[in-house]
C-alpha cells in the first residue's frame, strides 16, 4: 500500500531510533455497532501493548505483519508472544483477530509477484497461511500486497485470492485485503476479487489535501463502489497519524489537548474527533465499516479516535437517545428550512451545524422540531415532507426499521433524500422503501 508503505517505513525508523438507528434499544455492555458494521484496527508487532487495546470498541484486529518468501513459504511471525496474547484477549472480548500479510515493506513486493506467478507458489502460500491460522487460532487473513499491478500481476492476484478464499472459507475463516485508495493501480485488484473477499480495507489516507480530508476519503470509497464493490464490503480506512510528517495522534494531543478537535496543527494534518465522527456516520449509511491505522497511535478516554468511531456508530452504555440530530445521506442533517416553525416549512438535508432547526425529539412515532411534527404532504411517491402542527395522523407517524429506514405509517413509504442527493437544500420526500443509502437515517444524541 502506498498508504501502509510510508506508515510502516516511518514506524520502523522510529523503532530503530528507540438503532444504532432511530430505534430505541437497551444499552449494551459492549460496542453496539449496527448489524454487519465492522470496526477494524491494525496492531503492529513493533508498537503498542495488547493490554491497552479498547477491545469493546472493535470488532476485528489485524496483527501486522508477516512477510512471504518468493517460494510461497512465510517468514517468521514477529513477536509470537504478543500475537498469542492478542488472540487470547481478543477472543475473550468477542473480537476476531486476523494476520496481516505484507505491508509496505519499503516498496518491495517482489516476493508476492514471484509466488503468485506459479501454481506451486500459490499452493505453498495458501497452505502456509492455513497452517499459521490453525497454529495461532486466528480468525482469518488480511492480504496486504502493495500493490499488484494491472495486467498479469492482477490476473495472478485473482488466482491467489480465489485459492486462498476457498481454503479459508471452507474452514469458517475470513479473507480480507487492504487496498490502495484510488487511481490506476487499483485495477490490479480485479472486480472478480470482490466476490471472493469478505471485505476490502480501503486505505483512504496518505492522500488528499489536507491529508485524508472528508470529501477525498468518501470519494475513495465511492471509487471502489463504482468499480462494483458492494457497499457492505467497503470498509473506510482512517488515519491515526498526521502528514506530511508521521506524528501519532496521541502525540499531537499530548502537545495540545485542543488538537483532538482539529484536523491540522503546526503544518501537520490528520483527522480529529469531528472528522472521524462525520466519516463514521457516513460509513454507517453507505459502507461496511471503519478501519484504522493504527491502534497504538490513539489516545484513551474522551479524546480517543476509536471511542469517537464507537460513539458515532451507535456504541456506548449511555441512555438511549430520544433527541438530537438526524443524520442521513452524505452525513448531512435533517433540517427545517430557514429555522421557521410555520406550517408547510420544507424539511431538507443540510450540513450539520448544531442549530435548533436540526434538533429532533422522538415522541412515540412522531418526530418533532421547533415544536412541530415531521409531516408527509401526501402518500404518493415524491410527496414532500414539511413541518406541521402535530395532529396524531398517520402521515406524521414514522416507524423505525432495523436497517435505518423510517417508514411513514399512512403511506407505507420511506423517508427519502430526493435525487438521491446530499446537497444542501435537498428536499426530503416519500418514496417506495428500497433500503438505499438515501433512505437510511440515524438519531444522534
Amino acid at each position: 500500500m502506498r498508504s501502509l508503505r510510508s506508515r510502516l517505513g516511518a514506524a520502523c525508523l522510529a523503532l530503530a531510533a528507540a438503532a444504532a438507528t432511530i430505534t430505541v434499544t437497551a444499552p449494551a455492555a459492549q460496542a453496539a455497532y449496527p448489524p454487519g458494521f465492522r470496526s477494524v484496527g491494525y496492531l503492529p508487532s513493533w508498537s503498542g501493548s495488547v493490554s491497552s487495546i479498547q477491545y469493546s470498541k472493535l470488532t476485528h484486529i489485524n496483527y501486522s505483519f508477516v512477510l512471504p518468501n518468493s517460494n510461497g513459504t512465510l517468514q517468521g511471525v514477529p513477536d509470537t508472544g504478543k500475537l498469542q496474547q492478542l488472540v487470547s484477549l481478543g477472543h475473550q472480548n468477542g473480537v476476531k483477530v486476523s494476520i496481516a500479510v505484507g505491508g509496505w515493506n519499503d516498496g518491495n513486493d517482489d516476493n508476492f509477484e514471484i509466488l503468485a506467478a506459479s501454481a506451486n507458489g500459490r499452493t505453498t502460500f495458501v497452505n502456509a497461511l492455513v497452517n499459521l491460522v490453525n497454529q495461532y487460532n486466528l480468525d482469518g487473513v488480511d492480504i496486504d500486497w502493495e500493490y499488484p499491478d494491472p495486467g498479469t500481476e492482477g490476473d495472478n492476484y485473482t488466482l491467489l485470492m480465489r485459492q486462498l478464499g476457498d481454503a479459508l472459507h471452507s474452514r469458517g475463516k475470513l479473507l480480507t485485503a487492504a487496498v490502495v485508495s484510488e487511481g490506476g493501480t487499483a485495477n490490479g485488484v480485479q472486480p472478480a476479487v470482490f466476490g471472493i473477499v469478505d471485505w476490502l480495507n480501503i486505505m483512504a489516507y496518505d492522500g488528499g489535501s489536507p491529508h485524508a480530508n472528508y470529501d477525498w476519503s468518501i470519494n475513495s470509497v465511492n471509487f471502489w463502489k463504482n468499480r462494483g464493490l458492494p457497499a457492505s464490503k467497503a470498509v473506510l480506512g482512517v488515519p491515526f497519524y498526521s502528514r506530511p510528517t508521521y506524528i501519532a495522534y496521541r502525540d499531537l494531543v499530548a502537545q495540545d489537548p485542543a488538537n483532538a478537535n482539529r484536523d491540522c496543527y503546526n503544518g501537520n494534518c490528520y483527522n480529529g474527533i469531528p472528522t472521524i465522527k462525520r466519516k463514521t456516520t457516513w460509513a454507517v449509511a453507505n459502507a461496511g465499516g471503519i478501519m484504522n491505522w493504527e491502534l497504538s497511535q490513539d489516545t484513551t478516554g474522551s479524546t480517543s479516535l476509536l471511542n469517537a468511531i464507537w460513539e458515532a456508530a451507535g456504541g456506548g452504555t449511555q441512555n438511549p437517545p430520544t433527541g438530537g440530530t438526524i443524520t442521513g445521506y452524505g452525513g448531512k442533517c435533517v433540517d427545517v428550512a430557514g429555522a421557521s416553525s410555520a406550517n408547510g416549512t420544507a424539511v431538507q438535508l443540510w450540513t450539520c451545524n448544531g442549530t435548533n432547526a436540526q434538533q429532533w425529539t422522538r415522541n412515540g412515532q412522531t418526530l418533532r422540531a421547533l415544536g412541530k411534527c415531521l409531516d408527509a404532504s401526501g402518500t404518493a411517491n415524491g410527496a414532500v415532507t414539511q413541518l406541521w402542527d402535530c395532529t396524531g395522523a398517520g402521515n406524521q407517524q414514522w416507524t423505525s426499521e432495523s436497517n435505518g429506514q423510517l417508514r411513514n405509517v399512512a403511506s407505507g413509504r420511506c423517508l427519502d433524500a430526493t435525487g438521491p442527493s446530499s446537497a444542501d437544500g435537498t428536499r426530503l420526500q416519500l418514496w417506495d422503501c428500497a433500503a438505499t443509502a438515501n433512505q437510511l437515517w440515524r438519531l444522534n444524541a
